[in-house]
């Protein structure tokens, strides 16, 4: 690979990169909150490509002429020294991937092979007026498995989740919850019994209305904890732009 190659390479996955940034594409891959940080790394990256190149465009052609062409003293041409390995080629792969084809968010497939993550939160902080009360997946989860519904009382909620189905055909609802990027995204699950739609698609989004249940089970990966929500109403949407949850580590 030469100098040029490089450059351009460079200024590739550089414009890459900040055209994902940009865009709502990034949601798929980072949490919101690293936005700034992959702009910046590919407007490095492109300043990198031009520095490269425009070193390149100065050096005399004299110069030029006696790296692809003369001997050095040891015997060796170069050229040859100087070119980098062909395997740094790989790069063109995930430029590809981000050109040709964004990966699709995480969905019931991951999420019925990995445990739960819910964790107890550390606080219930009083919730506001409204019916139905709009929550989080993570938020009504965290109350209802571990403050066991104290919080909620009788109130409906209102939570939008995607679906999953367990082996036994039982209904889930599920965010994926993250820490930094996708790569490390875990679900987040509560069951749902009462009125459901008569058929469930897997990864489909549902916007459902219902009341805190004592109803719970254990997740078969991890045996975590799974509450239950006794939907009224459910209703499906379309998938939201940041189909993830980062709202369990804020």
């Amino acid at each position: 690979m030469s100098r040029q190659a490089q450059a351009a390479l460079l200024f590739l996955v550089g414009g890459a990169m900040v055209h994902t940034g940009a865009t709502s594409l990034y949601l798929r891959y980072v949490k919101t909150g690293l936005q700034p940080l992959l702009l910046a790394a590919g407007a490095v990256l492109i300043a990198t490509a031009v520095a490269t190149a425009w070193y390149e465009l100065r050096r005399p052609a004299t110069v030029g002429r006696q790296r692809y062409m003369g001997e050095t003293r040891d015997g060796h041409r170069d050229g040859d020294g100087h070119r980098e390995p062909r395997i740094a080629w790989l790069l063109v792969l995930p430029l590809f991937a981000l050109i040709l084809a964004a990966p699709p968010a995480l969905g019931s497939y991951d999420a019925m092979r990995t445990g739960t993550a819910l964790q107890s939160p550390l606080a219930y902080p009083a919730l506001p007026s409204g019916d139905p009360l709009k929550l989080t997946l993570v938020d009504y989860a965290g109350r209802a498995a571990y403050g066991h519904g104290r919080s909620l009382g009788n109130r409906k909620v209102e939570i939008t989740g995607f679906v999953a189905l367990d082996r036994g055909g039982t209904p889930y609802l599920v965010r994926m919850a993250l820490n930094c990027c996708a790569a490390d995204a875990q679900p987040v699950k509560i069951g749902m019994s009462g009125k459901l739609p008569p058929v469930l698609q897997p990864d489909s989004w549902l916007q459902v209305t219902g009341t805190y249940t004592g109803k719970r089970t254990k997740d078969p990966v991890g045996g975590g904890i799974i509450p239950f929500i006794d939907v009224v109403k459910a209703k499906p949407v379309p998938a939201p732009e940041d189909p993830y949850d980062e709202s369990w580590n804020q």
